[in-house]
């Protein structure tokens, strides 16, 4: 079977790498279709191949995206996939007409947002419409599948729940600390962390974890690590913010010197820092948003509610045998091992693909 997995803005390479390398493990022919990445490392590609076709230009994408999806489906004509899986839309409005040019083979779109948050004229009905063209849509939790037929208006019969795979790619690196936090003497001992990672946005409740560290009551410290997208309110006492990208080996040395791996999120279907710290087993602190509340691998409290974060942020940092901490790595170490597998998640990808008639 010829897969292509498609990911033109290249938002999300790790996932993107991730499912190409499974699927070519389960034997199948696997092209990942993308941009070049521009804010760091990606993980290598093992066993599939990778085009860089889109977005290659000194240009706005917006003067890029037409020309490119054209080039796309020329491609397609020539390869013949017997599966294009994309990954996103760069430009919906667009899309939901630009993705069915080729050949007909089998579509598949993963809905990694439901809907656009905040959404441009037009977008929201154009991604409404990139469902209705494809033959399946894969969402990664129940909550997913939920949004996707009460919001979206997809056919519940072409919802298919297959979970997101535990990233492992940071286990074999050499952790470096950033300088930020190397020069707070960060790894020398001294009281646990608290991490909060990734792009900084207004729905990942900066402001709440905030609120909530001005409660707690142990001695701790608190690292803010990611490029802002957004104002960043002043930190309190404790707190260390390193405001850009990181990279994979900075990544790698933040969740595992972090004593826990908190994500206050108002707002989530799911998050590649959860999967981040899974697949190296370490603990997480989830609000009760989006899919969160079905990773049963993590502790969890109220979306929004700091004194409630604030409690569980002293219980788990407080402790001082650190029991409560050592059965949330453990259960993380065993979730990314079994239920968020990559081997298992490319057979249900397969499955589902076979199922829509590819050979």
């Amino acid at each position: 079977m010829r897969v292509h997995v498609v990911d033109p803005p290249a938002y999300t390479p790790p996932y993107d790498r991730a499912l190409a390398a499974a699927l070519a493990r389960a034997g199948a022919g696997v092209t990942l279709v993308t941009a070049p990445f521009r804010h760091g490392e990606v993980p290598p590609a093992l066993g599939y191949e990778v085009r860089e076709t889109f977005y290659r230009r000194a240009l706005p994408r917006p003067l890029q995206h037409v020309p490119d999806m054209l080039a796309y489906a020329a491609a397609r004509r020539r390869d013949r996939p017997d599966v294009v899986h994309w990954q996103w839309a760069a430009i919906q409005e667009l899309d939901w007409a630009l993705t069915r040019l080729g050949p007909r083979g089998v579509r598949v779109l993963t809905a990694h947002d439901v809907l656009p948050r905040v959404a441009r004229p037009l977008q929201t009905a154009g991604q409404r419409r990139l469902y209705a063209g494809v033959d399946a849509v894969v969402a990664h939790t129940e909550h997913g599948r939920r949004r996707l037929v009460a919001e979206a208006g997809v056919d519940p019969a072409r919802v298919h729940v297959i979970p997101h795979g535990a990233f492992t790619h940071l286990s074999g690196l050499v952790p470096t600390p950033p300088p930020e936090l190397a020069a707070t003497g960060a790894g020398a001992g001294g009281p646990p962390a608290a991490l909060l990672f990734g792009l900084l946005k207004p729905y990942k409740g900066l402001d709440v974890l905030y609120d909530a560290w001005r409660r707690l009551e142990v001695p701790a410290r608190l690292w803010v690590v990611g490029a802002p997208r957004m104002a960043l309110p002043d930190p309190p006492p404790g707190v260390t913010v390193v405001p850009r990208f990181v990279t994979d080996a900075e990544a790698a040395w933040c969740l595992r010197e972090a004593a826990l791996t908190v994500l206050p999120y108002r707002d989530i279907e799911m998050s590649g820092v959860l999967f981040s710290a899974l697949g190296l087993g370490r603990p997480l602190l989830l609000s009760d948003v989006g899919g969160f509340p079905e990773v049963t691998a993590a502790a969890h409290v109220p979306a929004g509610d700091a004194p409630a974060l604030a409690a569980e942020l002293t219980r788990l940092l407080g402790e001082e045998d650190g029991s409560a901490l050592r059965a949330l790595a453990q259960a993380s170490a065993a979730a990314a091992a079994t239920s968020y597998a990559w081997d298992d998640i490319a057979a249900r990808h397969l499955a589902l693909y076979r199922s829509l008639g590819a050979a």
